[in-house]
């Protein structure tokens, strides 16, 4: 029948198993792809933010206004642009349109009239033949029946030829003169000179344009333009010039019958021979327009397009939609996708050389979530800080917003990254931020250069900082330089001696304290939200007053005393090997804090008790062992303790066999002589993860020495040494140091300050002359201790070794 205990001790095996299988320990937050894809993603994402902010209407696009809407707010022009004066251009457009010379076909030979006319004279002649012998053979043969030709369709045919109808004078005349080839050509002759001249249908037609037109030969597709219409004839005045010139000639032809038939049928059918190409003339009137340029007027970059509360007219409506279409065209379709490759190719680039990885730091995403967090929040303080300037420099009126922009303050982000990231990624910081602010105020060489030295001073003067008030010395140091900085701008500008120059240096100190004073506020809110330890805190939790440190001090005394001489031990050897001191030695006060949920069965706290191992199985003891370091991280979170603390907690044993208790498990096995239970070692070891930084691996060492040496009977200088060496191989060679960034050269530091701090405590002590009350030790049996278990035990008696520190070695399971 069991005991009580072991009926106790059996529940609480299977508590803590049941625990363990349902959490149990994970040595990394994620495995190394999936934590390499998420911060590469940050960075994409954090490039792609950027890029929004700096264009805004990437996204979202402008507002549309419409003619007789209130402006909501201030539009300023975000770069050079044209804008298209519609009154100038439709009025240049008119204007070439006006210069187009109308289009005139012309006719010089007048070839069809000329045709017409040797027409009907050819019938004329072929009448007066056909009359002639129709005559003569009347008189021959008398009785004969004779077709003389009719006069009448005579007449009819010679209107159908000349296309007009000759007045019957002129159609006698015609006969009687028997259609002469002397009238012919005189009729020709007066008919093409006045074609040759130009003839239009009436006066109206010169009227309209009086500014000329363009006269395009027909035959040859010859044009010639003719400033003057003066020169033609009109259809009237062809007419009294065919008569006159007809009068002039008549004395040097045969007949005054002649002559008057030829100038009567010329100024018969004379015609127009100028006539309007509509046709023409709008197609040249179309191709003016299309040649005709547009009229622009610029709008410079910083240009008030509109006020805020002013009412919208047509001549905003121009710029507002240029500038609309600027805007779609620079950031919607060139300038942030633009920016987000630039910005992420910078980013992949410092970040594939380790210029964004803290050196101190394994917290995974959460350094880069800080950066890209940080960022962004400092773009949008810029952002609000140019809305405020530009608003003070309207509301004074005496100074431009430039003056303001020294009061920036974008070291903050640098302060911030360099207290929790370290110089290296602040260094990173400053680059990135200088820029970005450079490009939002206009992207100048002089502006980068004062964020950039501002922001590394700014990273200098805190990157030990361990009290909250540096932040603001560390502000008025870098007001200062800005100081100076605004000065040699104002240099470079050429106004040093304007009074702008008192406002820009005040504006540059005040600048420097408001970085100090903005990052002394969310310095907490950013330890909090990412669960960061700073210097400052962790000075705050290495106050002994601490309410879980004083239930440590209660509950476990031995645990205590044991934490305070390692946290000692730690922040001597940390400097040597340039580790955090501050955060080992805190973390050295809390690596045991777990043992305060089962003190008396750690072999420190039994102060000469009963030891509660003797009634566990070894595998049941090894169990509560272990669970000390899960129960410690859950205390630390508890009690609101750093990452880093807990996870050094979680760590300091790596996984470290427990070899008393494995030794013994063999033991029993073999002399139950169950050979088919097998005897598992990753049983008896720690669950790990094996120590990740240096100040873990540190306090691996120190716990397992300092537990160690309270073994030493006689604690020499050598026998220390010689202790402390065998301490650091065993936990090399195990392969517990393989994954932090102890180095040889680093392990041989801890060993000598291991030394010299194990050398002060167990120092020799005056001899007394009178003999001294000896207290009898208490006879023990095995007691479990996290970091080395007695060997000897009432059922296991081993031999001691007499060489000294070997001996004691092997009784710690730790040879």
């Amino acid at each position: 029948m069991k005991s009580k205990s072991q009926n106790f001790s059996l529940l609480e095996w299977i508590r803590i198993r049941k625990r363990s299988e349902k959490e149990p320990y994970s040595g990394s937050a994620a495995k190394p792809i999936d934590l390499d894809r998420r911060n590469w993603f940050i960075l994409f994402s954090l490039s792609v933010i950027i890029s929004v902010l700096l264009f805004p209407h990437a996204l979202t696009g402008p507002k549309i206004y419409l003619a007789g809407d209130v402006a909501e707010r201030d539009i300023k022009a975000s770069q050079d642009f044209l804008v298209e004066d519609p009154v100038l251009t439709e009025k240049g457009r008119l204007e070439a349109s006006r210069l187009v010379l109308p289009v005139y076909d012309f006719d010089p030979e007048g070839l069809h009239l000329i045709s017409r006319i040797r027409e009907a004279f050819r019938l004329g002649r072929e009448y007066v033949s056909k009359s002639k012998l129709a005559a003569s053979a009347h008189d021959s043969a008398p009785a004969a029946e004779i077709q003389r030709p009719s006069k009448d369709s005579l007449r009819s045919e010679i209107n159908e030829a000349l296309g007009t109808s000759p007045s019957e004078d002129l159609f006698n005349q015609l006969v009687k003169t028997g259609f002469s080839s002397e009238t012919e050509e005189t009729a020709i002759m007066l008919l093409v000179n006045c074609l040759r001249t130009g003839i239009v249908a009436d006066e109206s037609v010169l009227k309209a344009e009086a500014k000329g037109l363009l006269l395009r030969d027909i035959r040859t597709e010859k044009e010639k333009a003719y400033a003057e219409t003066g020169g033609f004839f009109t259809s009237h005045g062809a007419r009294n010039y065919i008569r006159e010139q007809g009068r002039i000639i008549a004395g040097s032809l045969s007949s005054p019958e002649n002559a008057k038939a030829s100038y009567t049928l010329a100024a018969a059918v004379v015609q127009a021979n100028i006539t309007f190409n509509k046709r023409e003339t709008e197609l040249r009137r179309d191709q003016a327009l299309r040649e005709v340029k547009p009229f622009y007027f610029i709008v410079k970059k910083g240009e008030m397009i509109v006020r805020e509360g002013e009412r919208i007219t047509p001549e905003h409506l121009l710029k507002l939609n240029e500038h609309n279409k600027v805007l779609k065209r620079k950031e919607m379709l060139t300038g942030a996708p633009a920016m987000a490759l630039l910005i992420s190719l910078v980013l992949s680039a410092l970040y594939l050389v380790g210029l964004l990885k803290s050196k101190f730091s394994r917290a995974g995403s959460t350094d880069l979530l800080l950066f890209a967090v940080t960022l962004v929040g400092l773009f949008l303080v810029i952002m609000s800080a140019g809305f405020i300037a530009d608003e003070l420099a309207r509301g004074t009126g005496l100074f431009s917003s430039r003056a303001f922009i020294f009061a920036m303050p974008v070291a903050t982000g640098a302060m911030v990254i360099a207290v929790f990231n370290g110089m290296k990624v602040a260094a990173s910081f400053s680059l990135i931020a200088s820029i970005l602010s450079a490009i939002v105020i206009g992207g100048r060489i002089e502006w980068f250069m004062y964020f950039f030295i501002s922001s590394l001073m700014s990273a200098y003067g805190v990157k030990d900082c361990r009290e909250r008030a540096v932040f603001i010395k560390t502000g008025v140091k870098v007001g200062a330089v800005h100081i100076v900085m605004a000065l040699a701008i104002q240099a470079l500008d050429g106004s040093i001696a304007t009074p702008e120059t008192a406002v820009v240096c005040v504006a540059g100190f005040v600048g420097g304290i408001l970085s100090g004073v903005i990052t002394t506020g969310v310095i907490p809110i950013i330890e909090i939200t990412f669960g960061y330890t700073t210097d400052i805190k962790l000075l705050e939790q290495a106050n002994l007053d601490q309410p879980l440190l004083r239930e440590l001090m209660v509950q476990a005394p031995g645990t205590y005393h044991h934490s305070v001489i390692v946290s000692t031990m730690v922040e001597a050897a940390a400097k040597g090997i340039k580790a955090n001191p501050l955060l080992a030695k805190v973390a050295a006060y809390y690596h045991d804090i777990g043992k305060v949920k089962k003190p008396l069965y750690f072999v420190e706290n039994q102060l000469g008790g009963e030891n509660r191992h003797e009634r566990l199985a070894p595998s049941m003891s090894s169990l509560i062992l272990t669970s000390h370091a899960k129960e410690g991280v859950e205390l630390a979170a508890k009690f609101g303790l750093g990452r880093e603390i807990r996870d050094i907690i979680r760590q300091h044993h790596g996984t470290s066999l427990i070899s008393f208790f494995y030794e013994r498990a063999k033991e029993q096995a073999e002399r139950k002589g169950d050979k088919a239970v097998k005897v598992k070692e990753e049983d008896f070891r720690y669950p790990g993860p094996k120590p990740q930084t240096k100040e873990a691996g540190l306090i691996m060492l120190a716990d397992a020495t300092e537990a160690a040496s309270r073994t030493i009977s006689e604690p020499t200088a050598a026998r220390i040494q010689g202790l402390v060496q065998k301490i650091i191989n065993k936990a090399f060679s195990d392969g517990q140091l393989d994954e932090c960034e102890l180095t040889l050269k680093d392990l041989n530091e801890i060993a000598k300050s291991f030394n010299k701090t194990l050398g002060g405590i167990f120092h020799q002590r005056i001899e007394y002359p009178e003999p001294v009350l000896k207290i009898a030790p208490v006879k023990r049996g095995s007691i479990g201790n996290t970091d080395s278990v007695q060997a000897e035990d009432s059922r296991i008696k081993r031999r001691e070794d007499k060489t000294g520190n070997g001996g004691t070695l092997k009784r710690l399971g730790l040879s």
